[in-house]
């Protein structure tokens, strides 16, 4: 009997201890996977520019982008086949737009596969889309809001020879006074999605306009009274592609500097800033940050070329677009680790 109970007491013994061993066995293993899923998460990790400037590119490392100085976002790296794409599907009435004639334009964005269900849009800068439309040589430059409709599309109005603009230039109405190529640059934010900006071919019926060759700096421009002075470049140096580059901006009125801190907001900020690539038609869009009595930009180029800069403020209610350009020379890598992904521009 006493043999018994104790051959009983070491089977229970030994069945304890391999539980315990199991247990301990399993939570190691529980632990190291949870080890190598943080692991693979922090390595899936990137940065991004919440206004997507840079097309896409990804950094191993947060920090400030270079085009807006907006602080980077954490996001997850992912397979480009599996990002969602979305477009803009332009239309105009008549289907070829005519010098000085009235008619209609309606930008439809929609996303690849969901074609027919609407696609909803953040608010950037106090609007949903921005549309940017210049001429084929960038002498001729509007920036204006179209207007949401119950179908989804967002609607500007074509303007005859004739027609005055209901609420200025600028606002919701466009009016082609020339024949000739324009390029349309649509920047869009889709709800949970990256900031888009597509660059569509207008082509315009009609007599065009002498063409324009910019082809060196134009560093000065005047408007509503106010001299405009543009410094570009970095540490003194003109230029160059592969780093940031500083473009600032001061103000004079009757020879006196303006502290541009007394403008009104315009489209939330204290200017607005598109630089365009004669060339290839390459396209930036940056908002401004005051510093010492100017509006500060920071862009970084690319490719070498001429840029069209068209800086934008507002004050006492009046609005004001003024143009220059900046010769940018080949320059030496930034060094910054990145990768391009997902090119929507």
């Amino acid at each position: 009997m006493k043999n018994s109970l104790l051959a009983a007491m070491a089977a229970t013994l030994l069945i304890i201890g391999n539980f315990t061993a199991c247990s301990n066995d399993h939570s190691k293993q529980q632990a190291s996977a949870s080890t190598d899923q943080t692991a693979q998460a922090g390595a899936n990790t990137a940065y991004i520019c919440p206004m997507n400037c840079e097309d896409g590119k990804l950094y191993d490392q947060p920090g400030k982008c270079p085009v807006c100085n907006m602080n980077l976002e954490a996001t997850q790296r992912t397979d480009a086949s599996a990002e969602p794409h979305f477009f803009i599907d332009l239309k105009t009435t008549p289907s070829i737009p005519d010098a000085g004639k009235p008619g209609m334009m309606s930008l439809t964005p929609k996303k690849h596969g969901a074609e027919n269900t609407p696609l909803a849009l953040d608010l950037v800068h106090e609007k949903k889309m921005h549309l940017i439309v210049v001429s084929d040589d960038l002498s001729w430059f509007e920036h204006i809001h179209p207007e949401y409709q119950a179908s989804g599309s967002y609607d500007i109005k074509l303007l005859g020879s004739n027609d005055k603009f209901t609420n200025g230039r600028g606002a919701t109405e466009l009016r082609f006074d020339n024949g000739g190529r324009y390029w349309a640059f649509v920047d869009y934010k889709p709800s949970g999605g990256k900031n888009q900006v597509d660059k569509i071919e207008i082509n315009v019926a009609g007599k065009p306009a002498p063409g324009v060759a910019f082809d060196k700096e134009k560093s000065t421009a005047k408007a509503g009274g106010y001299e405009i002075m543009l410094k570009a470049g970095k540490d003194g140096a003109a230029p160059v592609t592969g780093e940031e580059q500083h473009l600032v901006f001061t103000f004079q009125k009757n020879g006196k500097p303006i502290d541009p801190s007394v403008f009104d907001n315009y489209l939330g900020e204290k200017g607005h800033l598109v630089l365009i690539e004669r060339d290839s038609k390459a396209y930036v869009h940056a908002h401004t940050k005051i510093s010492k009595d100017m509006l500060g930009f920071h862009a970084t180029f690319e490719k070498p070329g001429v840029y069209r800069l068209w800086l934008q403020f507002q004050n006492q209610g009046i609005s004001h677009t003024t143009d220059f350009a900046v010769v940018v020379t080949e320059g030496k890598s930034s060094g910054n680790k990145a990768t391009h992904e997902n090119h929507n521009h």
